[in-house]
């Protein structure tokens, strides 16, 4: 379930805010798939549906790495992901295969 632009934004928010329980859903679905630029580009799609500036903020990191990080060619660093995940109000919870 990868959307482009507005696609993911209009999945990812409701009235202008982040849905949560979508924005976990829409990465779960990303992590399923088990492609790491696919990981990457599904965080991306979030962070600029709640704004890249505030996020980047939140996570400790820079706009531009973030940028470059969630790209779809990007390879964000475990800080950074785990950051992301944090300020996102997600948690990464490893299950058995």
């Amino acid at each position: 379930m990868h959307f482009a632009g507005a696609s993911a934004r209009a999945f990812l928010q409701n009235h202008g805010g982040l849905v949560t329980w979508k924005a976990a859903a829409y990465l779960e679905a990303a992590f399923e798939d088990g492609d790491p630029s696919l990981i990457a580009a599904a965080l991306g799609d979030i962070a600029r549906a709640i704004g890249m500036t505030q996020l980047a903020t939140q996570a400790g990191v820079t706009r531009e790495a973030l940028y470059k990080a969630l790209s779809p060619t990007g390879d964000p660093r475990l800080s950074t992901f785990l950051g992301v995940m944090k300020a996102l109000g997600l948690k990464l919870t490893p299950h058995a295969a």
